[in-house]
């Protein structure tokens, strides 16, 4: 896969089945690699991403293997028994991996060196390396705390008590995985809430965490040594993410409706739907219920061809970061102006996709205005014209963006490369025209 490139679409409709929850299928596989005892693991996303996850824990001794059946079975080492890996750890475009598995590595007296694709070699890793040497770990890093990163790990894990300066579920899960092997309490402030999967997973996997409400309105999340994982079942909901880009497609092309079934609806992870239904969008959230620690639900998607404008609040940030990419293509079909604040975050992505997005859609004609954090999209109520071929930075959410953008623009949108789609989304292609797109290599 090289180039692709998405036309017109005739109106979505059918019933299709999104990968597993990214999220969750990485943090499945380092717990089951760590834990005592069977971990069975059922509909994880096969992405690139999540096989570098796999891949890691193998190299630190995690017996891990895909049955013909489907399912994925893990055979932890147990808390505190990693062993050091033989070679590079490779961790492909992931800063999950990395980030996550910096935790892990950190509160292990082993060394380990992590490097990436271009992409990722280019992702600030201070933000883990701050908290993880306070706790004891060492680390060697390029210039600017890029990749490769050299971790060489501690078995005597220091207590701390960590406010984050920046909302981050992975900062916030790296310190919190370095603690599992700590004597004393590892305790991490969040002033806005940030994805809480690791949280339900140790829970899920038998490991005591504390939670506080603190009286400026943060919340305290402390864990402590001295426990062992217990293996567990893990069924991987879809994943919201990902679920988001037919949804976007489906609301542009009027006269559309798509049903996505079984999309984890964790409440710091749905902002995305929250933002659509404010803009006029019609999804219908059906079969709600709890599974694993995890809200699901079937969302039923009717395209009437009718958004409008709004300000996204900057405080729903954290609960919809990745989507941003896709949100901004329903602002440039909407009609009124769209205004996105907060977002400095989505500059050390996989690309800066505040950078990239507005680039890309001012060339398909889009009238926007881009500061150092915020991005507004003046909507016409009618979609740009396309035509152009847009550089995606090896950014996977830039690709799918502007192939959902292409299902409704006078002329045919292109990106340069759809490869990076593999990392998180590898049957995009194929389920989005089964739905009714028109997208094809070029």
């Amino acid at each position: 896969m090289k180039a692709l490139q998405s036309s017109k679409a005739s109106p979505l409709s059918g019933t299709q089945r999104i990968p597993g929850d990214k999220s969750i299928s990485h943090r499945s596989l380092m717990f089951g690699g760590l834990a005592q005892g069977e971990t069975l693991i059922s509909g994880l996303l096969e992405g690139e991403d999540v096989i570098a996850t796999a891949l890691a824990m193998r190299a630190m001794g995690a017996k891990i293997a895909r049955g013909d059946d489907g399912l994925w079975r893990c055979e932890g080492v147990g808390i505190g028994f990693l062993k050091e890996p033989e070679d590079i750890l490779n961790m492909g475009n992931s800063g999950t991996s990395t980030r996550l598995l910096g935790g892990l590595i950190a509160g292990h007296p082993i060394n380990a060196v992590m490097t990436g694709d271009a992409s990722l070699r280019k992702r600030p890793m201070k933000r883990i390396m701050t908290p993880l040497s306070e706790m004891g770990a060492e680390f060697m890093t390029r210039e600017g705390g890029r990749l490769p990163m050299t971790i060489k790990g501690t078995d005597a894990v220091k207590g701390i008590e960590y406010r984050l300066p920046v909302a981050s579920a992975q900062v916030k899960s790296a310190i919190l995985l370095a603690g599992l092997t700590s004597d004393e309490k590892v305790t991490v402030i969040e002033e806005t809430p940030t994805r809480d999967h690791t949280e339900n997973m140790l829970r899920a996997f038998g490991h005591e965490i504390e939670i506080e409400e603190l009286e400026d309105g943060a919340a305290a999340i402390t864990v402590t040594g001295g426990q062992q994982l217990k293996g567990c079942a893990v069924d991987v909901p879809s994943d919201p993410s990902s679920a988001a880009f037919p949804c976007v497609a489906a609301l542009i092309n009027e006269g559309s409706g798509i049903t996505l079934p079984r999309i984890c609806m964790n409440e710091r992870r749905n902002g995305i739907y929250t933002t659509l239904i404010e803009m006029g969008a019609e999804i219908e959230f059906k079969n709600e219920r709890i599974e694993g620690g995890e809200r699901t639900a079937d969302l039923v998607i009717n395209g009437t061809g009718v958004l409008k404008g709004i300000d996204v609040p900057a405080a729903r940030v954290p609960s919809m970061i990745d989507e941003f990419p896709v949100l901004a293509v329903a602002a440039a079909c909407a009609d009124g102006t769209t205004r996105m604040t907060g977002l400095a975050e989505l500059r050390v992505k996989e690309s800066d996709r505040l950078a990239v997005m507005a680039d890309g859609l001012s060339k398909c004609g889009v009238r926007l205005e881009m500061g150092e954090d915020s991005l507004t999209i003046h909507g016409t109520g009618k979609p740009p014209k396309g035509g152009v071929e847009v550089e995606t930075h090896l950014d996977h959410r830039i690709a799918m963006s502007f192939m959902v953008l292409g299902t409704v623009t006078d002329e045919p949108v292109r990106v340069d490369d759809g490869q990076p789609i593999l990392t998180s989304f590898p049957n995009f292609i194929d389920l989005m025209n089964d739905l009714g797109c028109d997208i094809q290599d070029v």
